[in-house]
C-alpha cells in the first residue's frame, strides 16, 4: 500500500498535479542544470565562461537561464567580485551539494549504457 502525502518528508507527494515539488524536478531535470550541478561540484567554483566552456553547446542564454533557476532554487551562489573586468563565480550551495552524487552517478550511467541505448533505438526505428 502506497504511503499518504502527510506521511512523506515534508507533506509533498510530485505524482500530484499540484504539488510543487514538480517545479523543482522540471529544474533538476533539464540538462542544462544538471551538467553545470555535476560540473561546479567536480571542479568547484567556476567563473561564468569556465562553466560555459565546460558545458559543451550551451547557449548563453540558456546556461544563464539555467544559472539563475539554479540561484532562485538555493542550489548555488553567484558572487560578484568588483574588478576591471567584473568577474562572477558560480558555487554549489550545500542543497546543491546533495545533488551531486544523484546527479554524477546519473551522468555516469548515460556514458556507460549508450551503446545499449543506440543499439535499441536502431532496432526500434528499424522496426518502425
Amino acid at each position: 500500500m502506497g504511503t499518504t502525502t502527510a506521511e512523506r518528508p515534508g507533506g509533498f507527494d510530485a505524482f500530484s498535479a499540484l504539488c510543487p515539488s514538480r517545479r523543482l524536478l522540471d529544474t533538476i531535470g533539464d540538462k542544462w542544470v544538471s551538467l553545470a550541478i555535476v560540473a561546479l561540484g567536480l571542479r568547484g567554483p567556476l567563473r561564468y565562461s569556465e562553466l560555459a566552456s565546460q558545458i559543451e553547446g550551451v547557449s548563453q542564454k540558456m546556461l544563464t537561464q539555467s544559472l539563475r533557476r539554479m540561484e532562485r532554487d538555493g542550489l548555488l551562489t553567484r558572487t560578484v567580485t568588483p574588478s576591471v573586468p567584473v568577474r562572477t563565480d558560480y558555487e554549489l550551495t550545500p542543497l546543491g551539494q546533495t545533488l551531486l552524487p544523484v546527479l554524477a552517478h546519473l551522468k555516469e550511467w548515460a556514458e556507460e549504457h549508450m551503446a545499449e541505448v543506440d543499439e535499441a533505438r536502431t532496432t526500434y526505428d528499424g522496426r518502425a
